[in-house]
């Protein structure tokens, strides 16, 4: 599940806003729109001229052979636009509805901070417990990690899709939760002290689905119908924690092929909830945003207890609340979460002080909810904007830089303290920064991003250096590096075959074709680029290669937040 709202450059985390659909009869990208008035909608000239400019924004969508998106428009708690591009299922050629049913991700999470607040009012547990209370198998790692610390993601527990990358798993297969709940045991350290950070991790709400089954006596599934979605009428709403059940209306998702066309992933295999794991429809969804202005839930403290920030040891406020991120956009407060796993891509950005939303959801990998969602937002909101296209720039002090003048930015930069790097090249008018964002040039050497980071190039003695400021994060300071090229030779003291006990993994280390490549247990083998001395980057891990006595003895990787997990040579 990837948070886009939330997500910061080095914290790499797998990273999931709820959805909407309108109809579509037939085969062909006939639209049917629904608009509903409220007290605070234009006229209908004005309504005609606003939907036609969101139909723009989704317009790749609008074809016959391609999965799409649905977008939704809540103002005063209800609907003033709702439809849906594109097709529910390709095999069967039939569109996408609103009584569609799709896999959420990370915007389940929400769902899951809300039954913990629930169990809580019932006298079932505290925010204030320590897991271990409910979780005794986890190892104490000398303080303790209450629940605020898993719903705020400031405990320092790894995540759980970096644990399983790095053991070489595959996140479609089959993981029942004793299996998860091992790998999670096992590790020996935290990423960092409870409370000393804010470090997004979705093996926090894993363990907070385990916790609200153990304290109250019922699964999740059960215990969110029972407390949520029935007392609002969600009736197409579950946690999906049974891969043989059949659940009408879900649609699958797809991804592109290389060679063209679609391939699909109905991720039916995927029964792990808490992080995840919740299916919905468009209306369903259309009453849990009702209920943030209108409690019908518990004794009357959810909505509060959601939407408040997290606090870190040294008081600083995070903008993260329990399964919501809690921002600003153009001035406006926020309330936003999306998610994104196999070929799903949701979003959901709410501006309470408005009583506005808009709902996106797709069912193809190549979607960015995020963006649709704001852009819609831009179209309904413009008056009450208090500032200008971005948060962080106005447009009137924006540049434009030639391609030759981007490039003396671009690179290889390595933080020493974050053992990490970051690649940096010209992209879409700015600068590529890793994979997270494209910064806007704002004048020579600074560059903003879409969620207010900021990216400062400094020129050094010979070389350049990157100071990145991020949401939630302090400074990161990184260095201009010119990667080596060890030869035959010096690559080939690295092979060999090095285990995790952490991981239960042997990663095999070989030279294939003059480059050194990296092979867990049966995935293809995949390679490593050369750093400086001792350090290769494979796909979004780090290996620190330790050498005593002459000998290479074994390497420390890093990825996801996690730090220095050794692999001994065999």
């Amino acid at each position: 599940m990837k948070s886009t709202w939330g997500t910061t450059l080095l914290a790499a985390v797998i990273l999931a806003a709820s959805v909407i659909a309108g109809v579509l009869n037939g085969a062909s990208p006939a639209r049917s729109h629904q608009a509903q008035p409220s007290p605070q909608a234009p006229s209908a000239e004005r309504a005609d001229e606003k939907q036609k400019k969101v139909d723009e924004i989704f317009a790749e969508f609008n074809k016959p052979d391609s999965p799409g998106c649905a977008v939704g428009v809540v103002d005063n708690m209800e609907f003033v636009y709702k439809h849906a591009y594109g097709l529910g299922s390709l095999e069967l050629g039939t569109p996408l509805t609103p009584e569609s049913v799709f896999y959420l991700g990370s915007v389940s999470k929400q769902f899951t901070a809300a039954s913990v607040v629930l169990a809580a009012e019932q006298g079932s547990l505290t925010l204030d417990d320590d897991v271990r209370k409910w979780i005794p198998e986890m190892p104490d790692y000398g303080q303790p990690i209450t629940l605020r610390h898993l719903l705020h993601h400031t405990s320092g527990i790894r995540d759980i899709y970096w644990l399983l990358a790095l053991a070489g798993q595959h996140a479609e297969d089959i993981h029942p939760l004793p299996e998860l709940l091992a790998m999670i045991e096992r590790q020996k350290q935290l990423n960092f002290k409870p409370g000393e950070k804010y470090v997004y991790s979705n093996s926090n709400y894993v363990l907070l689905a385990e916790v609200v089954h153990r304290a109250t006596g019922k699964p999740l599934s059960q215990f969110a119908q029972e407390n949520i979605f029935g007392p609002l009428g969600m009736t197409h709403t579950r946690f999906y924690d049974d891969r043989t059940l059949v659940v009408p209306g879900r649609v699958p998702a797809y991804s592109p092929r290389r060679e063209g066309g679609f391939q699909v992933d109905w991720s039916t295999n995927f029964q792990k909830v808490g992080d995840g794991g919740l299916m919905s429809s468009m209306d369903d969804l259309l009453l849990w945003d009702r209920n943030f202005y209108k409690n019908k839930l518990g004794k009357g403290t959810l909505p509060r207890e959601l939407q408040t920030r997290g606090l870190l040891n040294d008081g600083k406020e995070i903008e993260y609340g329990l399964g919501l991120f809690l921002t600003k956009y153009r001035g406006l407060p926020v309330a936003a979460h999306d998610g994104a796993l196999f070929g799903y891509r949701t979003a959901m950005l709410r501006f309470p002080e408005q009583k506005f939303s808009v709902i996106c959801l797709c069912n193809v990998g190549t979607a960015d909810p995020v963006d649709r969602a704001e852009k819609v937002a831009d179209l309904f909101l413009a008056s009450r904007f208090v500032n200008g296209p971005t948060a962080a720039e106005p447009q009137s002090t924006k540049k434009t830089f030639a391609a030759s003048e981007l490039r003396a930015f671009a690179g290889l930069y390595r933080d020493a303290k974050e053992r990490s790097y970051l690649s940096v090249e010209p992209r879409e008018g700015g600068l590529g920064i890793g994979d997270y964002f494209v910064g806007t040039p704002s004048r020579s050497g600074v560059f903003f991003g879409p969620q207010g980071e900021e990216a400062r190039f400094e020129s050094t003695n010979g070389g350049m250096r990157l100071k990145l400021l991020t949401r939630d994060e302090p400074e990161h300071v990184l260095e201009h590096i010119e990667p080596i090229k060890p030869g035959a030779v010096e690559l080939a003291e690295y092979t060999g075959d090095y285990y995790s006990d952490e991981f239960l993994a042997t990663y095999k280390i070989r030279v294939r074709d003059g480059r050194l490549t990296m092979t867990i247990g049966w995935n293809e083998p995949e390679e490593l680029e050369p750093a400086i001395a001792d350090e290769f980057r494979g796909a979004g891990v780090l290996l620190t290669f330790v050498h005593k006595n002459g000998n290479v003895t074994g390497f420390e990787a890093n990825a996801g937040g996690m730090r220095d997990v050794w692999f001994e040579k065999k």
